[in-house]
C-alpha cells in the first residue's frame, strides 16, 4: 500500500481505513495540514506546558495567569445567584430566567449592557451596549476582528514587536500577514510605525491595523505615555488605520492609570479588545470586542462593526456560555460595575510582586556584577510581566538547562518576536507566585545566569 492514497474510503473499509489512518504512513501527511501546525508559534505554550511537569518542583516564572489565592469556589455560586436576582428583580419570569440560563442565547452576548456600564464606571468609556460582542475569552475577539477587517492578500496588520502570541497564532490561523513594528528598549514611538506603515503602501500594501498593548504589555510589560497614545490616535487617523486595543492588566495593576486609547478616541479609530480572565477569574472564558464604528453597504445602509463580529462568531462558537456569562456579570453587579474599586486588593498584591521581583534582581545583581556579567532588566510599574537581558542565548536548551539543574522556569522572548529576535532575553511572569516563591526563584535565576556565563566565558 503506498504512503498516501486521497479519496474517501468505501463504506465497507471504514474499520480498516479508521485503523490505517491512526498507523504511522497512513494515508493523512503532516505537510497536507494547513500550514499553521508546523508553524512554531503554536508549540510554544505546548513547549512550556511539558517543561513544567516534566519538572515539577521547579519555581516558574512562566505562566501569565492570576494567582490562585484570590479564588474561592463559592464565588461561583454567588455571582450566578446574583445575576438570577438581578434578572428577577427586573421582571423576568421564571420560564424567562431558565430560558436565560439554560438554552444558546444571542450570538452576541446576553450581558451587554452590564459591560457597557462598567466601561463607563471604570474606562470613561461611553458606548452602546449593541456595540458590544460577548466573546469566548479575548482570543475569539481577536480572531473575530482580524477575520472582518482583513478582506483581501494585500491587506496587512501590523503589530508591535514583541508582541503577545495569542495575535501571531490567529492571524497565522487566518493566513493574514502581519507586519512587526520593533519596540525599543525604552518602549514604542510612533515614527517607527509610521515608517512601516509607509514602507507597506510603496510595497502595495494596505496597512488595515495595528495590534498594541498600551498599559504594561505582555511579554514586555512596557507602558505607553498618554503623549505617545495621542500621537498614535492622530496617526491612526491620517492613515485610516484601525487601532486593535488589548489591555487586560490595566485593572489589576496599582493605580492611577493612563486612559485608554477607546476613551481618549473621537474618530472610531480604535476597537477594544476586553477579557475578564484578570479581572473575575480565567476559567469563565468570557471577552468582549467593543466595535462601535459605523459599517455602511453600497446601497447606504449602515449598522455597527459589532453586527458583522457577530455574523462571524455565529459561525465559530455561535454564542458565548451562558453561564460563564451569568457569573462575570454577578461579579459586576457586586461591583457596582466598579472592577477596579472590586479588584483593588487583587492590584496591591500584583504591585508588590513586581516590587519584590525587581529588588530581589537589585540585591543578587548589584550595579557592578549586573555590569560585569551583561545583565540588565526593566522596571514596569504594573502588569504581570518584565523583561531580563542576559548575555547568553536564552532558547529552550537554555530552558531546559534552568528547569533541570537550577530548578526555576522562565519564557524565552524569542517567543514573541514575529519576524525573529529576542534571542538574548527572557520574560519573568510576577502575577503567579507568593512572595517567598519569588525569593527563592530570583536567587535560583541567579544562579543559573552566572553558570550560564560562566560556561560561556569557559568555552570562549
Amino acid at each position: 500500500m503506498s504512503d498516501y492514497s486521497p479519496g474517501r474510503p468505501s463504506a465497507t473499509s471504514l474499520g480498516d481505513y479508521a485503523r490505517q489512518s491512526v498507523q504511522p504512513g497512513g494515508w493523512l501527511r503532516k505537510e497536507d495540514l494547513h500550514a499553521c501546525v508546523r508553524d512554531p508559534v503554536m508549540d510554544t505554550m505546548n513547549f512550556l506546558n511539558e517543561i513544567t511537569v516534566r519538572y515539577p518542583a521547579a519555581i516558574s516564572f512562566a505562566p501569565g495567569r492570576p494567582y490562585d489565592g484570590f479564588f474561592d469556589t463559592e464565588q461561583i455560586f454567588t455571582y450566578i445567584r446574583c445575576y438570577l436576582e438581578h434578572l428577577a428583580a427586573n421582571g423576568n419570569s421564571a420560564a424567562q430566567i431558565r430560558d436565560a440560563m439554560f438554552q444558546y442565547g444571542p450570538t452576541a452576548g446576553r450581558i451587554r449592557q452590564l459591560i457597557a456600564a462598567s466601561l463607563r464606571q471604570d474606562e470613561n468609556i461611553d458606548v452602546p451596549p449593541e456595540s458590544i460582542v460577548v466573546t469566548v475569552g479575548c482570543q475569539e475577539a481577536m480572531v473575530l476582528a482580524l477575520r472582518a477587517i482583513v478582506s483581501g492578500r494585500e491587506d496587512v496588520v501590523l503589530v508591535s514587536s514583541p508582541c503577545y502570541v495569542g495575535i501571531t497564532g490567529a492571524a497565522r490561523l487566518l493566513d493574514i500577514a502581519l507586519t512587526a513594528v520593533e519596540e525599543r528598549e525604552d518602549g514604542f514611538r510612533c515614527a517607527d510605525l509610521e515608517d512601516a506603515v509607509r514602507a507597506e503602501l510603496a510595497r502595495g500594501r494596505r496597512p488595515r491595523a495595528f495590534y498594541v498593548v498600551p498599559d504594561h504589555s505582555n511579554p514586555s510589560g512596557t507602558t505607553m505615555s498618554l503623549g505617545a497614545r495621542h500621537q498614535l490616535l492622530e496617526l491612526a487617523g491620517r492613515h485610516h488605520l484601525l487601532l486593535l486595543e488589548d489591555s487586560p492588566y490595566r485593572l489589576v495593576s496599582p493605580g492611577p492609570h493612563l486612559p485608554t486609547l477607546k476613551s481618549l478616541d473621537r474618530q472610531g479609530a480604535v476597537l477594544l479588545l476586553g477579557s475578564f480572565s484578570k479581572t473575575v477569574f480565567p476559567g469563565a472564558r468570557v471577552g468582549f470586542a467593543v466595535a462601535d464604528q459605523v459599517v455602511a453597504d453600497h446601497a447606504g445602509r449602515t449598522g455597527l462593526l459589532a453586527d458583522e463580529l457577530a455574523k462571524i462568531k455565529s459561525m465559530v462558537t455561535v454564542n458565548t456560555s451562558p453561564l460563564s456569562q451569568a457569573a462575570v456579570a454577578g461579579m459586576l453587579l457586586a461591583s457596582g460595575g466598579r472592577i477596579a474599586e472590586c479588584n483593588a486588593k487583587t492590584a496591591a498584591y500584583y504591585g508588590n510582586a513586581m516590587r519584590s521581583t525587581i529588588n530581589q534582581l537589585d540585591q543578587r545583581f548589584p550595579a557592578d556584577r549586573r555590569t560585569a556579567l551583561g545583565v540588565r532588566w526593566n522596571e514596569p510599574n504594573g502588569g504581570f510581566f518584565l523583561t531580563v537581558r542576559v548575555p547568553f542565548r536564552a532558547d529552550n536548551a537554555a530552558l531546559a538547562r534552568s528547569a533541570e539543574e537550577f530548578g526555576v522556569i522562565w519564557t524565552p522572548m524569542y517567543y514573541f518576536y514575529p519576524d525573529g529576535g529576542g534571542d538574548y532575553s527572557i520574560r519573568l511572569s510576577i502575577s503567579y507566585l507568593t512572595q517567598e516563591d519569588i525569593e527563592e526563584g530570583i536567587a535560583r535565576l541567579t544562579r543559573f545566569i552566572e553558570a550560564e556565563v560562566h560556561a560561556a566565558a569557559t568555552i570562549q
